[in-house]
């Protein structure tokens, strides 16, 4: 079974808050949405290998270590996972790009891909997706299956805020992928939003409604 990591920190917590309030206009929204990504981005990259190498110092020769293995890539789930691509990074500048756009089909219920844009070595990369909000977790689901299917092999989840709901099904399609999340909220209401949420992210990021 995959990893749930609720990374719990004070200043994640602090500006979920912010996140989460109503009155908070799209141009706070996007910027905190930013931040709470690079943040999280510390602690999604915890465990990336690292090997020694020699740095000549001002003062002498020493050893240093640097990130070794696999190269980085990071793929927001169209639209709403936009908002968190440039905190990541701030943090991983050379991590490649991807995109993926997923529809489900009103009569069959199935995902449709609308758009999928990947780097071409996917296949080697370490891949973080990103989507601010994890709520009936379909989409994630599908995107990690398409990233599958594209030849990824290494994949991670991240999303600001998740409900229950939608953990358990990411976790029960793709038991090898492990999630990260600032918060586990309460439920899903009737509507599949997350309780207490805050409401549509695509939406207040990009002022539509």
């Amino acid at each position: 079974m995959s990893k749930v990591t609720q990374i719990a920190h004070p200043l994640i917590l602090h500006k979920l808050a912010f996140i989460r309030d109503k009155n908070t206009g799209s141009k706070d929204f996007r910027e905190l949405v930013e931040e709470v990504a690079m943040l999280m981005a510390y602690e999604v990259t915890r465990d990336l290998q690292t090997e020694e190498i020699n740095i000549d110092t001002p003062i002498c020769t020493t050893k240093c270590k640097v990130l070794a293995g696999k190269k980085m890539a990071i793929v927001p789930i169209l639209r709403a996972g936009l908002g968190m691509v440039d905190g990541m990074l701030k943090l991983i500048p050379a991590a490649k790009v991807g995109h993926i756009g997923l529809y489900r089909d009103e009569e069959t219920l199935q995902p449709v891909e609308y758009f999928c844009k990947l780097p071409q070595d996917i296949s080697e990369r370490d891949v973080i997706v990103v989507d601010p909000m994890l709520a009936t977790g379909g989409s994630a689901a599908d995107a990690i299956t398409l990233l599958k299917k594209k030849g990824a092999k290494y994949i991670r989840l991240v999303c600001l805020i998740g409900a229950p709901e939608g953990v358990k099904l990411v976790q029960d399609t793709h038991p090898d992928v492990d999630i990260y999340l600032g918060s586990i909220d309460e439920k899903l209401n009737e509507n599949g939003y997350i309780v207490p949420g805050l409401g549509d992210a695509g939406d207040r990021l990009f002022g539509t409604k």
